[in-house]
């Protein structure tokens, strides 16, 4: 409250000069003299002013009733403000400046800037008075929030009308607002990536941190403090040179942007595409992408422009620059090289050179190709197989120099170990080993049976390779399918003997490879 009165009493009844005016209530000199000025102007006494409250007082003399800084102070521009706040390395104090000096340099205009001090505590009061999502203050080209929305779009299978529920993605830029949003088939590690990496490109650039929740899809193992960032996941951030710093469980002020973003992607998005139908995921998004459009163009309530202007203006020219070459979306897994120089991924088989037999290596699977690493080094490169399962994928590079260089795996070991089951079992492997383009393909099998044999019994699964091959299949399925059934166990015409299994050139049998061995052994060696 202004201290008109007491200013009119010390000079008029007292008699003070305006310096010990200034000194007894607080009140610089010049705002002293502008009171006693005003008064004088206005024709008020002391005499008359005793009467009259200090309201009544102030509105004889002030415009802003209430307000302590003279009338004459130049408007701050709020909004500028709260935008340039966001640059990176833009203060107040600089802000402060910078508006002082314009100011000054108006030719002939009327009032003068506030101070330092009254310039932050008027910004201060203008910020408590929007809504919490405006507060925050972002960086330019800092932080992008990821996150899934809680309310799905739908997809109809058009054959047969069945409705699949599928996910909306959105990221939200921290200092613009500006946001992007895709339906996706699922949350799975596929989606999850290239769902970032299309929304990089939407923004033409990539930040500095990328904030997602704690999903498996992104963390391995969620943590308060220390989370475990997805293989995959970490790979995108190194491809795009950012950095991943998931919001804390259980803590959603960490990504209220993105919490926001959702409700208003669900509203100006989802709401109203609530009466459409689609058929198939492509459709879903090019409406999305509409919205999208119309979205980021809507005026903001509180602030001029939208998130497209603030966008443009704010976070593009700080964002960093795409990288050359498009990060491709691969699935990492672990696996064991087995004793056929193979490794399984998603039930289908790859090679790897036969040296890495039991030691552990690392699968990136991308929808076209699967690599294979060892010690960080990429030692395989396929093809990815979308064939029937269990069909293997070999680079005849990866076998040993000859067909019968087994080392401590030769067919003939397979072979051996039947014969303790018995002579029909001996028969089945031979089989199985013999059917394969190479006997290699056929070791995963002879190995099941092994174990099936350890589970039922060697009788039982001998009387099962009997059967399997009365009835000509003599294969692991058809044996482990007598067994789990019991036929092995139902009376038989005990006359029948196997059904013999006819002559063809690539069945050798199973004393061939004892014998190509021997060969191998006494051969002469090549000079």
């Amino acid at each position: 409250m202004r201290q008109v009165r007491e200013v009119l009493r010390l000079k008029e009844s007292c008699g003070q000069s305006q310096r010990d005016i200034s000194a007894s209530t607080g009140i610089s000199k010049g705002s002293v003299s502008e009171y006693l000025a005003r008064a004088s102007v206005a024709g008020l006494t002391w005499a008359m002013a005793e009467s009259m409250s200090d309201s009544e007082v102030e509105g004889r003399l002030f415009t802003n009733v209430g307000r302590n800084e003279p009338s004459t102070r130049v408007a701050i521009d709020f909004e500028w403000v709260a935008r340039e706040m966001r640059r990176a390395g833009v203060t107040l104090q600089l802000l402060w400046v910078e508006y002082r000096d314009g100011v000054r340099a108006q030719v002939g205009a009327e009032g003068r800037p506030y101070q330092y001090s009254q310039f932050c505590d008027l910004y201060r009061a203008w910020r408590k008075k929007l809504p919490l999502v405006m507060r925050q203050e972002h960086r330019a080209g800092e932080k992008l929030f990821v996150d899934y929305s809680g309310k799905r779009p739908s997809i109809v299978d058009p054959s047969t009308g069945v409705v699949t529920a599928v996910e909306l993605f959105v990221a939200v830029l921290g200092a613009s607002n500006y946001t992007y949003a895709e339906a996706t088939r699922s949350q799975k590690l596929p989606d999850w990536l290239g769902s970032h990496v299309r929304a990089f490109e939407y923004f033409g650039g990539v930040p500095e941190i990328v904030v997602p929740d704690q999903l498996k899809s992104g963390v391995t193992v969620p943590d308060l403090h220390d989370p475990d960032i997805n293989a995959g996941y970490a790979a995108l951030a190194a491809h795009y040179g950012v950095a991943v710093i998931p919001a804390r469980p259980a803590r959603p002020r960490d990504k209220a942007k993105v919490e926001v973003g959702v409700q208003i992607a669900q509203r100006w998005i989802l709401a109203r595409l609530r009466n459409r139908t689609f058929f198939s995921l492509d459709e879903l998004n090019a409406a999305i992408a509409e919205l999208l459009a119309e979205m980021n163009a809507r005026p903001f309530a509180k602030l001029e422009g939208c998130r497209r202007t603030a966008f443009e203006d704010i976070d593009r020219p700080a964002l960093k620059s795409l990288p050359a070459t498009r990060f491709v979306p691969a699935t990492w897994a672990h696996a064991t090289v087995n004793i056929d120089y193979h490794v399984e991924f998603e039930h289908r088989l790859y090679s790897v050179p036969h040296a890495l037999v039991r030691r552990e290596v690392e699968l990136r699977a991308t929808a076209t190709t699967v690599e294979i690493l060892h010690d960080g080094r990429r030692v395989a490169l396929h093809r990815r197989s979308y064939e029937r399962r269990g069909l293997p994928v070999t680079d005849p590079a990866h076998r040993p120099k000859s067909h019968q260089d087994y080392g401590d795996w030769p067919p003939s070991r397979m072979i051996d170990w039947a014969r303790t089951i018995g002579p029909n079992a001996q028969r089945v492997f031979a089989h199985i080993l013999e059917s394969r383009p190479h006997p290699e393909q056929g070791y995963r099998s002879c190995l099941a049976l092994l174990r099936t044999a350890k589970k039922y019994g060697h009788e039982r699964t001998e009387s099962a390779c009997t059967r399997a091959l009365e009835i000509g299949s003599p294969s692991r399925k058809s044996v482990e399918m007598v067994l789990q059934r019991g036929l092995d166990r139902v009376a038989r015409d005990e006359s029948a003997s196997p059904a013999p299994i006819g002559p063809h050139e690539n069945i050798r049998g199973g004393d061939y490879y004892d014998t190509t061995r021997s060969k191998k052994r006494t051969r002469e060696p090549v000079h």
